[in-house]
């Protein structure tokens, strides 16, 4: 093969695999609500894999709540003393640009040992996604039937197939390359 066309292949795969790592967005607590109370946020965000470049959403009425970025010690202790961030617009986007843990209260007295805490772990791109299944809905208003898709549903495929794709198109260049 020419070198030239050698040469665009690797630019055409090259370009197809940072469009399959394009960032994701996810709406905090979907598809079950927004920020509040009643969600199990722990069993979303681990149905998640948040890579460098994602971002997640906090939808919320303003009015009855907030949301604090603390250290691990503030979380597990619901201390909102010393928060590093406060937001409180009630449509909140968070960049994740790096890899670590990150941990969010409602600083609200009250609302943190009622559950609105989430952890929210970002991986390398290159980690195997392995999310666990969301826990099942319990109580009064929990339904046998599958939740309607919600609007971020399309963000959830994007996480699953992003790195899996990329991988693809490098055994398919290579084998072009031969």
């Amino acid at each position: 093969m020419a070198a030239a066309m050698k040469i665009t292949l690797l630019v055409m795969a090259a370009m197809a695999i940072l469009t399959t790592t394009s960032a994701a967005t996810y709406n905090v607590g979907e598809p079950a609500g927004e920020w509040g109370f009643g969600i199990n946020y722990g069993s979303w965000a681990s149905s998640k894999q948040f890579i460098p470049g994602d971002s997640i959403v906090f939808k919320y009425s303003p009015q009855a709540h907030d949301v604090l970025e603390v250290s691990k010690a503030d979380y597990d202790s619901c201390s909102a003393a010393s928060p590093m961030t406060t937001l409180k617009t009630g449509n909140d986007i968070v960049a994740l640009p790096a890899t670590g843990t990150r941990y969010f209260i409602c600083g609200i007295a009250g609302h943190c040992s009622a559950g609105m805490k989430v952890t929210i772990d970002v991986v390398s791109a290159s980690s195997p996604s392995t999310p666990s299944s969301p826990a099942p809905a319990s109580g009064p208003s929990a339904s046998n039937s599958p939740p309607p898709p919600s609007p971020s549903a399309a963000t959830s495929v994007v996480t699953s197939v992003r790195v899996t794709t990329g991988l693809g198109l490098v055994v398919l260049l290579a084998s072009l390359m031969a």
